[in-house]
């Protein structure tokens, strides 16, 4: 036995360690990825399965041991089509990074100073006056078939452009407007409901929008109630509502600099310019 275990690890390498210790890291970040999402109950779901297969074999209870082979078997296809949103999550995270992104512009400290303070006056007209408004700042993930949604605009950003967007009655208050770089590319974008269903019953479609873009990429996005006034900011699925406007000028100027004073990038899309939809 002795002669057996020296053999053994005689035989392992220095590689070995490194291929356990990627795979351990891989499933820490997917379980760290998934936690709290309805990918961790459906994960829980599954082992519960995955015991319940591997006791009914030992017990030789052939006939529910044949039963659940089965559904394990057919339940691998289906896996791929319940986690596909987070499949989908998972691909974009690993898209985010700079090595894979091509850095087009940057802005120092006076430019987003500007930009920061007419989204600002914007938001407190909106909240001072109960009107309804939805914003997008676009980071690392381009947002392209969430722009051609809606109507083109490739406008600066002015406190008098935003409130004509969101103004009750303007023919794209309803969308959503989106904010890449220092212009708002586009407004009456339709963005994707959040799937999730833990959210308090408070939360309308808006705020519901506006979590859900953040759940399929990493931009942040910023509500503002028609029927309170409260600002709300999302990002990566969380909801923070009834933010004062000091905290929201800080979150809108780290989309632009770090508290560091160092510059961040915006990425250019892959596919050529946005086109321009009519108005109907």
């Amino acid at each position: 036995m002795a002669d057996y275990l020296t053999t053994m690890i005689s035989q392992v390498r220095w590689v070995d360690f490194l291929d356990i210790a990627i795979i351990a890291f891989a499933i820490y970040k997917i379980l760290q990825f998934i936690q709290e999402t309805r990918a961790a109950q459906l994960l829980k779901g599954l082992i519960v399965l995955l015991i319940a297969t591997v006791l009914s074999d030992v017990l030789k209870l052939y006939t529910v041991n044949w039963l659940l082979d089965g559904l394990l078997k057919v339940g691998a296809i289906a896996l791929i089509v319940i986690f596909q949103p987070e499949i989908r999550r998972g691909l974009q995270h690993l898209g985010r990074g700079r090595v894979l992104s091509r850095p087009f512009t940057e802005y120092n400290k006076e430019t987003t100073d500007t930009i920061t303070e007419n989204i600002m006056n914007a938001l407190r007209y909106f909240s001072r006056n109960k009107v309804g408004a939805l914003i997008i700042l676009e980071r690392a993930t381009v947002l392209g078939d969430i722009i051609e949604s809606g109507t083109a605009l490739n406008a600066d950003i002015t406190k008098e452009i935003l409130i004509n967007i969101f103004y009750s009655g303007a023919p794209l208050h309803d969308g959503a407007a989106i904010i890449r770089g220092d212009k708002i590319v586009a407004a009456g974008c339709v963005l994707p409901l959040t799937a999730n269903n833990n959210l308090s019953s408070e939360l309308g479609t808006r705020h519901r929008a506006g979590i859900g873009v953040t759940e399929m990429s990493d931009a942040i996005a910023i509500m503002v109630s028609e029927e309170t006034g409260a600002m709300s900011v999302a990002t990566n699925g969380n909801i923070s509502r009834f933010m004062d406007a000091t905290a929201m000028e800080k979150i809108i100027k780290s989309v632009f600099m770090t508290e560091g004073g160092e510059k961040n990038y915006f990425f250019k899309p892959i596919f050529g310019k946005m086109r321009r939809k009519d108005n109907e």
